[in-house]
């Protein structure tokens, strides 16, 4: 296996590529962070480690960072965002150079939306005559359960669900597909948002917000109706299920037939529902939140069909205002950006095309970035430019290196029964290691894309995502399809047994192939321990070596790891990031698990890495100090507050600070590498550290 130095030398040809050097192929001469790849400058060596490992290593870069006006953070994960967002800025204005008004290739395409974005002079002249459909269709709506075959048509078009269905490996019969139907008909972050006395101002402001676009599409009595819909939403919340009840996987598998929704569900018109989703003839889905299901049903049968109807044109509103004249935009801004996020500016315009065009993170609560968009398409232009064919094969050597680190911790771990150990190890056999981008992309010639039709772009990209993943459910499961877009600044461990690292990801600080490998392992190692481990963390462990939803642990086995997973959310719900808000351990409980295997997976494969040899000492710390200084500089991040107080109720991941130091304070080698000591903040007696994977 070759050195990390010999890794460095062949990762840095396309890393150079990656961030446009020398078109002669030099290689970079230096990291990007500091000397040896983390910036010294960033520190406070004031603060001690045991204190707040967040300030020692990162409190100066804090107090010197201010966060720009049109982001609701900063941080290094958010600049290496930024240079793949100018990046496809670059490409999308090149292809709209050349794109004609309806074109052919999937470049063009890219192009020819991006331009529809830019007209502005076009989308101010059209209002909203492009939602006439939409909104024909509402107002044509008789009955309740015409509103229930609009509701069908959310995955395609511009409508609300009070049930949202998506496709997915079946978790009982893993070599096909299911659809999968979930609670869906909030239009907050999360059902606190109406529940929670803490959230009130954020209520209301929603509660005007609903007002304002019911009035600018011209809908009647527009304050009397959003007062109606936010109290419809209410009752909704009320009836759902909360975040972590919803990470139970074994729990949220309850495969039905048309008979089965019927009963559970009576009166719900599911067959105009399913037709409405162009899912006519299938005769099974997968109820998740099963036991709120017929609560929500209940509230939507004894809704007024006026307040759905307003409820309906309302979202329709909401889920196109970013692409609508300013009046639209900047009332979602304000609202959306602003109050619930704390965004002071609304980012410029093309920087939303870019957004608009490509998308994001699929896995956050903001609509615009899953919904409507080219991403995969996208996606294959980018890495054509930025992602040469050779990184895929090279990135995966330090890939394997950290897999066999895991598995050396599985194979010595002292809670664990050899049967059970024996079906871990078997699965971490089974996992893909993807990187990159995909080894076949998605064909967008069915797409019609037209450079003056910006809503017809995004309803007939959202109607073409939907048939590309319903028409698949009758063939086998392609295991080598991703869920995330190449140009996503993410990885996953996803429901195929597969772990991915899109090329967004693969930049400084996550991964600097000029930097000190200690560096790298304590970032993009850990990163693809953390990915590993979510294998094997509360939801993981329910899946076995073939994908099924089984449980293969012996009883004390389960109950060995549900103790010691209790003890670390404990601590993570003890933890207040924000005044009077603290961490949802039970929430956040996957997420913690994997960063705390991630990191000490990580530094096991660093070791490993020195094979034998004493780690160099550079700037007077140690090779341990630098992988724990490389996954704080990952994480390096200053955030508002108001973000976090919606990122506290709405997203499985722990604020940044206690993604540094909820983790470290559970490894012994922290303590030794920084000579933590008893009465400093963070210390913990060896026998209430957690100690899992």
């Amino acid at each position: 296996m070759p050195t990390p130095l010999l890794k460095a030398t062949f990762l840095a040809v396309w890393l150079a590529l990656s961030l446009g050097a020398a078109a002669d192929g030099q290689t970079a001469a230096k990291p990007q962070y500091g000397a040896w790849g983390f910036d010294l400058t960033a520190m406070d060596p004031s603060v001690k480690p045991g204190d707040d490992f967040n300030r020692y290593a990162n409190g100066a870069w804090l107090d010197r960072t201010t966060i720009p006006d049109d982001k609701s953070a900063k941080s290094l994960r958010y600049d290496m965002s930024d240079l793949a967002e100018a990046r496809l800025h670059d490409l999308m204005r090149a292809a709209a150079a050349e794109a004609g008004p309806a074109p052919r290739t999937t470049a063009g395409k890219m192009g020819a939306f991006y331009k529809a974005f830019m007209d502005e002079r076009r989308i101010a002249a059209l209002g909203t005559r492009p939602l006439a459909p939409e909104l024909a269709a509402i107002r044509a709506a008789r009955n309740r359960d015409d509103v229930t075959a609009l509701m069908g048509q959310a995955n395609s078009d511009f409508y609300a669900t009070i049930f949202s269905l998506s496709t997915d490996v079946d978790l009982k019969n893993v070599a096909r597909y299911a659809v999968y139907a979930t609670q869906a008909g909030l239009g907050l972050p999360d059902r606190d948002y109406y529940l929670q006395p803490s959230f009130a101002i954020q209520k209301a402001a929603y509660q005007a917000y609903v007002g304002k676009l019911l009035g600018l599409i011209g809908w009647p009595d527009p304050a009397a109706n959003a007062k109606a819909v936010v109290d419809f939403e209410t009752r909704v919340a009320e009836a759902s299920w909360t975040r972590a009840q919803q990470r139970e996987v074994d729990k949220t598998y309850n495969p039905m037939d048309r008979a089965g929704l019927a009963a559970m569900a009576p009166g719900f018109a599911w067959n105009r529902f399913l037709a409405g989703a162009g899912l006519a003839g299938l005769d099974r889905l997968v109820v998740s939140e099963n036991t709120a299901f017929p609560k929500i049903a209940a509230v939507y049968a004894a809704t007024p069909v006026d307040t759905l109807k307003a409820w309906q044109a309302f979202s329709v509103a909401d889920n196109t205002a970013f692409y609508l004249p300013p009046p639209f935009a900047e009332a979602r801004f304000e609202f959306r950006d602003k109050t619930l996020s704390g965004q002071p500016r609304q980012q410029d315009r093309w920087k939303r095309a870019v957004h608009a065009v490509s998308g994001g993170d699929c896995y956050g609560d903001d609509r615009i970035d899953c919904f409507g968009n080219m991403g995969f398409g996208v996606g294959q232009v980018y890495v054509a430019r930025y992602f040469p064919p050779t990184a895929k094969a090279k990135i995966e050597t330090l890939v394997a290196n950290v897999k066999a680190a895991m598995r050396t911790r599985l194979q010595q771990l002292d809670w664990m029964t050899p049967a059970t150990k024996a079906e871990a190890l078997k699965k971490l056999d089974t996992y893909q290691i993807k990187v990159g981008y995909p080894d076949h992309f998605r064909d967008f010639s069915g797409l019609a894309i037209r450079s003056d039709d910006l809503i017809g772009d995004v309803r007939r990209s959202g109607a073409w995502d939907w048939r590309f993943h319903t028409g698949r459910l009758d063939g086998p499961v392609d295991r080598s399809d991703w869920s995330m877009t190449p140009q996503t600044n993410d990885a996953y461990n996803g429901s195929l047994r597969d772990i991915v690292f899109p090329a967004g990801i693969l930049m400084p600080p996550i991964f600097d192939p000029a930097a000190d490998p200690a560096v790298n392992y304590g970032a993009i190692g850990a990163i693809i321990g953390h990915e590993l481990t979510h294998g094997f963390d509360d939801e993981g462990r329910k899946l076995d070596a073939t994908g099924a939803l089984r449980d293969w642990w012996t009883a004390a086995d389960a109950a060995a790891f549900e103790a010691r997973a209790k003890v670390l959310g404990a601590q993570y719900s003890s933890y207040e990031p924000v005044p009077g808000a603290h961490i949802d351990g039970q929430l956040t409980m996957g997420e913690n698990i994997a960063d705390l295997g991630g990191l000490n997976v990580a530094l096991e494969a660093y070791h490993r890495s020195l094979n034998g040899r004493p780690a160099p000492v550079l700037d007077g710390l140690t090779g341990d100090q630098r992988v724990f200084l490389g996954w704080a500089q990952a994480w390096r991040g200053k955030t508002r507050d108001d973000y976090v107080r919606k990122q506290l109720v709405s997203d499985p991941h722990s604020p940044r600070a206690f993604r540094m130091i909820g983790p470290t304070r559970n490894i012994d080698a922290w303590y030794a590498a920084f000579g933590v000591k008893p009465g400093q903040r963070y210390y913990l007696p060896p026998n209430e550290r957690v100690r899992i994977w």
